[in-house]
């Protein structure tokens, strides 16, 4: 609980987390199911920074930062950092891309920081290491000047306390230079696996460049397909344009649908008249075959009745020729009688003058 007091927050984001997947080394693994908390925090005791990050009551992210770290960005809104220590890789999405550099440049600061805490704590190992080889080489001579100056009660009553205290330092030199061996040991150990580390970066920075050409190439494929879409939309345009014209067109048809349409039920409107004329046609036909068989038989009655005309006539031309001949022996007859009659009134003159001479 004292270690959590010491240690405080000194800068707080939020970002989805990822871890790479220990398989493959290649794909990134969801550490959380959303966005989280992700906290910069400085302990103070160990003079040391942490990235830490909990979802729920789960440790996602708990990693010291080391001056060998690297941040790096792989987009507009992704980062990512190893860490040798937990052996893995860990990825940060975040909402924006000021939120990406905002966390970067607190990962250099931070990464500096440490820097500097590294160097002061070997500067210090190396001044208690030197401290303890002069104290070292000093006191032999203080001993020898000490038996030179005095007897022997005057030296144990003389160099007692101090070497009491140069013994307690030389215990304290010995434990400091321990604890810097340790700790160089520990350092080496670091070392050798950020090497490790750095090696397998610079395979998976190798892959990346391999798969950077491949997402060129599929870049390069995917502008060919797109400009192969934009031809296809264009040629889609015009036909959506032929398709208005179209529209145009049949909507002309449709009117011009409409007016046959009301044509045709005028038509129909006809034809229903006629039909129902049609219904009558047989009596028509009927009375007309009667009038037909009236007119055959007015026919036969007028050839007749010509026949009967042309005998006439005949008969008529015969009257008159005979009539002609008649008026012609009736004026035989005529003159005949007025000569009759002349000869009669010179008989009757004649008898006159007979009686009148008589």
């Amino acid at each position: 609980m004292g270690k959590k007091c010491m240690e405080q927050p000194i800068y707080t984001t939020r970002a989805h987390v990822f871890q790479i997947d220990p398989t493959t080394k290649k794909n990134w693994v969801p550490a959380s199911k959303q966005a989280v908390t992700v906290s910069y925090f400085y302990d103070s005791t160990r003079n040391s920074y942490r990235i830490i990050s909990v979802d729920g009551s789960k440790v996602i992210i708990n990693s010291t930062i080391t001056p060998n770290m690297t941040f790096t960005k792989t987009s507009q809104k992704f980062g990512q950092w190893a860490d040798s220590r937990a052996n893995t890789v860990f990825g940060l999405g975040f909402s924006s891309e000021q939120q990406l550099t905002k966390f970067a440049e607190k990962f250099q600061e931070v990464k500096e920081a440490a820097k500097l805490a590294r160097d002061k704590s070997q500067e210090k190992v190396e001044t208690l290491s030197n401290h303890s080889q002069e104290s070292g080489r000093e006191t032999p001579s203080t001993n020898q000047a000490s038996s030179i100056n005095g007897t022997d009660d005057e030296k144990i009553s003389h160099v007692g306390p101090e070497a009491a205290l140069l013994k307690t330092e030389n215990e304290r030199l010995k434990s400091a230079v321990e604890q810097s061996n340790t700790n160089a040991k520990k350092w080496e150990t670091e070392l050798q696996t950020l090497r490790e580390n750095n090696a397998r970066l610079v395979d998976a920075l190798q892959e990346s460049s391999a798969n950077v050409e491949s997402w060129k190439k599929q870049l390069s494929a995917c502008k060919e397909e797109s400009d192969t879409l934009r031809e296809k939309i264009a040629e889609l345009e015009a036909q959506c344009n032929e398709a208005n014209e179209e529209k145009q067109k049949n909507a002309q048809l449709t009117l011009r649908v409409q007016e046959l349409e009301a044509e045709l039920q005028e038509k129909e409107q006809e034809l229903e008249n006629l039909r129902k004329q049609a219904e009558i046609i047989p009596q028509l036909m009927a009375e007309c075959e009667s009038i037909t068989a009236k007119l055959q038989a007015a026919e036969t009655k007028n050839k007749e009745l010509e026949g009967r005309i042309e005998g006439l006539q005949l008969d008529i031309d015969d009257s008159q020729q005979k009539q002609g001949n008649m008026k012609g022996e009736l004026k035989k007859f005529m003159d005949i009688l007025d000569g009759k009659i002349d000869e009669l009134h010179e008989v009757r003159q004649g008898l006159s003058k007979l009686g009148v001479d008589n």
